[in-house]
């Protein structure tokens, strides 16, 4: 009996050494600065920070936000992960949480504000500041209203033990932040868009303190007096990823893609078109890479496209389904390299992300065509390119051929016009430029007309 009691107190020594020792970790709170336009730059910012929150086994996450709103996508994915986050998510409002700032900051689980800062006006507008048709604003009453009761309500018994329920953060009061056709009673007409100052905030629910500094919040709301902070510092890298995965960049690069394997088409061997096409597809997709939402098989799809509008130019006469199905190939691992998805498991992906992806590839098409046909346009005598362009009339020089003797004369096209090549007329081999679509080689044209030392032909009918 005494041996087993001398192993008892052991035991308990050895327990309250343990305990103490555990309790001596001071709590950790990790703060995320979001000081600037909210897009993809700051959602990188929240994502990264949150991660390193998790393996530091972070008690609270403190988000010291500041901002005047910014791009709904990045809104949405941010408004997400804190919704969703193990960890309990605070933001302290040092002055403006405007537009998708609000939105964002109505996902957290607390909200604290400095004295004269403000929450709302969270209208969705265009660029030049003018509000958004009501498809967009509906869209954002929808995200501000459904954010607004994850919180979810109190159950309220009075004394006469009647029971009611009031929600934590009133949906309707968040959707008032957008739309100024809703009434809240009490609060605000028709006509109006809802903002808060802190004073009211607090008064309907949508701030839980008053406070100056994020240590106040941490010490006189959280409740933790001994604790240890770790602030969120970003690197290049995440910088660099933010810059290139912004939607208008997106869309830049895409142009240059295709814009590049259209001149690139236009002229032998491999040239500055396709250079600056391979580089704007890898800034495309490694960033997108590195995220994990661009997948080996996305980016193998792209390249099998590439491949395919290749063979269609270079090999197949023509342009058939080859050509078609390697444009369509392109554009949709464009579009699904955008897409959170797992293989080809859309059910995670919502119609918004979906359409918002279609909308980044299809205006960067676009914006490619556009400009090829700005650029062919400007290269030459009288464009902006003048000055690169080859000026010197071989027309004129001694050498030179009378090409205008060769209009009305037939001839055979010795390569493919795709749409330059070689034609042989009457035994002599000329620079020949295709009039209309791409000549197969081995036949019959006539010479329409000429210009700078080559001849512009069509097939003989």
């Amino acid at each position: 009996m005494y041996l087993l009691r001398k192993l008892t107190v052991l035991l308990l020594f050895l327990m309250i050494i343990l305990t103490g020792n555990a309790g001596g970790k001071k709590p950790l709170i990790y703060k995320i600065d979001i000081n600037t336009e909210i897009g993809s730059t700051s959602r990188i910012y929240l994502k990264r920070g949150m991660e390193e929150a998790n393996q530091l086994h972070a008690d609270a996450i403190l988000l010291h936000m500041n901002t005047y709103g910014g791009h709904v996508d990045a809104a949405d994915s941010m408004r997400t992960a804190i919704l969703y986050s193990p960890i309990p998510v605070y933001v302290f409002i040092d002055n403006n949480a405007a537009s998708a700032g609000a939105l964002i900051s109505i996902a957290c689980d607390k909200i604290y504000m400095r004295k004269g800062a403000n929450i709302g006006a969270a209208t969705v507008v265009d660029q030049s500041g003018s509000a958004m048709p009501d498809k967009y604003q509906s869209y954002m009453r929808s995200m501000m209203r459904s954010t607004a009761e994850a919180h979810g309500q109190d159950t309220i018994i009075s004394q006469r033990g009647d029971t009611t329920f009031k929600w934590v953060r009133d949906p309707l009061i968040a959707e008032a932040m957008v739309d100024d056709r809703v009434i809240v009673p009490n609060l605000i007409d028709s006509g109006k868009v809802l903002t808060f100052t802190a004073g009211e905030a607090q008064h309907w629910g949508f701030c839980d303190g008053i406070a100056e500094t994020p240590d106040e919040v941490i010490t006189q709301h959280l409740g933790f007096t001994d604790y240890d902070t770790k602030t969120y510092k970003p690197n290049w890298l995440d910088k660099l990823k933010g810059f290139l995965t912004n939607p208008i960049f997106q869309s830049i690069l895409i142009s240059i893609i295709i814009g590049g394997i259209y001149f690139e088409l236009q002229t032998p061997g491999m040239g500055f078109p396709s250079i600056a096409a391979l580089i704007a597809a890898i800034l495309y997709l490694t960033p997108l890479y590195i995220d994990g939402l661009a997948a080996n098989w996305e980016i193998l799809i792209f390249l099998i496209g590439l491949i395919l509008i290749a063979l269609e130019v270079f090999v197949i006469p023509g342009f058939g389904v080859a050509g078609i199905l390697g444009i369509i190939l392109v554009a949709g691992g464009l579009v699904m390299s955008l897409l959170d998805n797992t293989n080809f498991d859309f059910q995670g992906v919502s119609t918004k992300q979906m359409n918002e992806s279609v909308l980044t590839v299809v205006a960067g098409l676009v914006l490619g065509f556009v400009l090829m046909i700005w650029i062919s346009n400007r290269i030459g005598r009288k464009g902006m390119f003048r000055h690169v362009a080859l000026q010197t009339d071989l027309e004129d020089a001694a050498a030179a051929p009378d090409l205008r003797d060769l209009i009305g004369q037939q001839g055979v096209t010795t390569t493919i016009l795709r749409p330059s090549g070689k034609v042989e007329i009457d035994g002599e081999v000329y620079d020949g430029i295709s009039e209309i679509g791409f000549i197969e080689k081995g036949k019959r044209v006539v010479v329409v007309r000429y210009e700078n030392a080559q001849v512009y032909v069509e097939t003989l009918r």
